[in-house]
């Protein structure tokens, strides 16, 4: 005690700060560390390098295909290609190794392949989508059965012009097509008509086509060139599906086979981050599976979250 006040206040602070520092304890160490892992977090991502092949479901393809271009923006080394071919393809050339994620509108189970991990990645939904001079917005859903099994085949019968009608359909490959017709059509067995394997071929098609009806995800009605339809008065907007309100909607999965290799698993985590999905998403027209208030499984079946 008597040393300390020889020494006096000062001196006395100033000897307590330098064995601080030497313990460790200063501020200026903790942040230099900090800084550090930083610099570590930033050189990880930069290394990330390799090359990605997705495909399957066109319903997917628009949303997969932002994503991947964003992905690459910020990751110089890494290479993203999507490809369509419809959800059995995704599901059937991820199962086997030919691509890395497989892209599809359906449960895995729905086309009997086992061995893949599911990552619901996002939610579409689906409505019919017709040329716009026929007039007509809305339609029950046993008209839409009738139309699509070829029971009405001219438009005067629900009271638009006399116009035979040209139905557009996907192949059974299809995820959107096994969606619409589960949930639309109620399992029914659509006529014969034009079958295209991709959705903006069918877009194309519709808009192109008098008297042309077929099926779309939401995320392909982002001009006037096709019709979207509500069914039953019901229409196909992001709080109705999300209340389940709309019954035509699907998850949309992003298979791997097994475990994702840490490049898969970089660009799913970015699939669900915020960019992604309050951003991208809503611009692409699908919903977050987050904000869904009621879920499915792979027998369709629905059930309150």
């Amino acid at each position: 005690m008597k040393m300390f006040k020889k020494l006096g206040l000062p001196l006395v602070i100033a000897a307590l700060m330098v064995v601080m520092a030497a313990c460790g304890g200063g501020t200026s160490n903790k942040t230099t560390d900090t800084s550090k892992q930083n610099d570590n977090k930033t050189a990880q991502k930069a290394d990330l390098s390799g090359s990605l092949v997705l495909s399957g479901s066109t319903a997917l393809q628009p949303l997969a295909s932002a994503a991947g271009e964003q992905f690459m923006n910020t990751n110089s080394k890494v290479s993203i290609q999507v490809n369509g071919g419809g959800s059995g393809t995704g599901l059937s050339q991820v199962s086997q190794g030919a691509v890395q994620i497989g892209n599809s509108d359906v449960f895995a189970e729905e086309k009997n392949i086992s061995g893949l991990v599911d990552n619901k990645v996002a939610v579409v939904g689906m409505t019919a989508a017709v040329n716009p001079k026929v007039g007509i917005t809305d339609i029950k859903k046993d008209d839409l059965i009738k139309v699509f099994t070829g029971k009405i085949t001219n438009w005067k019968e629900l009271g638009g012009p006399d116009q035979k009608i040209t139905l557009v359909n996907r192949p059974e490959s299809s995820g959107t097509r096994a969606v619409f017709n589960k949930f639309a059509l109620d399992g029914a067995t659509p006529a014969e008509g034009i079958t295209e394997d991709a959705s903006n071929t069918v877009k194309k098609i519709i808009s192109e086509t008098p008297g042309a009806i077929g099926y779309l995800a939401l995320s392909y009605f982002t001009d006037k060139t096709v019709t979207q339809m509500s069914i039953d008065g019901v229409k196909a907007t992001p709080e109705n599906i999300q209340s389940g309100k709309f019954p035509v909607w699907a998850y949309e999965h992003m298979y791997t086979k097994g475990n994702p290799t840490d490049l898969e698993k970089a660009f799913l985590d970015y699939m669900m981050s915020d960019e992604v999905q309050n951003k991208i998403l809503p611009q692409q027209g699908y919903l977050p599976v987050t904000k869904m208030k009621v879920q499915r499984d792979s027998t369709g079946k629905l059930t309150n979250k």
